[in-house]
């Protein structure tokens, strides 16, 4: 059974304008490469090898013009348009035909993650009386985010989207697991105050059901969704670069030229 992912590239990149009003935020630098190199190569690491991005807002075909099938970076990539800012939980369910029946890995397309993901990844995969998984971390801004709470004896109870005052420091930072029930789940979502289908509806689903697993991370995470989030991932992604070079599958020479081999064209 074979771990699928998606990669969440919608959104109008309101936070980040001016930056936003003439290219898609995904495609903004994040030091030496876009910012969606960094979510592909978590995909990549945890195993995926066939990978959805749901696009939206500015500057798709642009998106599609970087990326191309994903031989350059050893993915096999397909897409999918979302229309209107509706949220996480329903850019998920418009990749239903993708999934299939297998169970997917879903990172939003602004987290520059620094770290393995593998192993609970492979506990996920493993164990089918999970039905989702959620990767949490300790920061120090929680009510920018969905918040987990933890009751008296530190276990896990519930999500809460953007509180006022939140009840820990925990967050979900946007690497989520689900299994195919997924879709059906969110068909029964209805849209929260702010007009979104939110994922922490999704998250509270699976805890209620006793079917999610979460992990707490302990590598580097940053979230390049405002300027100032984008400015130091992009200090700490330059700390870092030597360590995770930019793969390409085919040379950049050949990517620059445009060059295609009719012999490994796929069907």
């Amino acid at each position: 059974m074979a771990l699928k992912g998606v990669v969440l590239a919608g959104g109008s990149g309101s936070r980040l304008l001016p930056l936003t009003l003439v290219t898609n935020k995904h495609l903004l630098p994040v030091y030496d490469r876009p910012m969606i190199f960094y979510p592909l190569a978590v995909l990549k690491e945890m195993g995926c090898r066939e990978v959805m991005v749901i696009v939206g807002g500015r500057s798709v075909g642009d998106v599609l013009e970087l990326l191309h099938d994903g031989s350059d970076v050893g993915l096999d990539l397909t897409y999918r348009y979302q229309r209107g800012a509706l949220g996480i939980a329903h850019a998920i369910g418009l990749a239903r035909d993708f999934v299939g029946a297998d169970p997917v890995a879903v990172v939003l397309g602004d987290n520059i993650i620094h770290g393995s993901l593998r192993d609970f990844a492979n506990r996920f995969v493993g164990d089918p009386s999970l039905e989702a998984g959620a990767v949490l971390k300790d920061v120090p801004d929680p009510e920018r985010f969905g918040v987990a709470e933890l009751d008296g004896n530190g276990v896990l109870v519930g999500f809460e989207e953007k509180p006022a005052r939140p009840k820990s420091n925990l967050i979900p930072i946007g690497v989520y697991f689900f299994r195919p029930s997924v879709f059906d789940v969110i068909g029964s979502l209805r849209p929260s105050a702010r007009g979104e289908f939110e994922i922490t509806d999704l998250l509270n689903h699976y805890l209620a059901a006793g079917s999610l697993a979460h992990t707490i991370f302990e590598g580097e995470w940053h979230d390049a969704g405002t300027i100032e989030a984008l400015v130091k991932a992009s200090d700490f992604a330059a700390s870092v670069a030597v360590e995770v070079p930019i793969e390409k599958a085919e040379g950049p020479e050949a990517a620059e030229e445009e060059r295609t081999d009719p012999h490994r064209v796929r069907a």
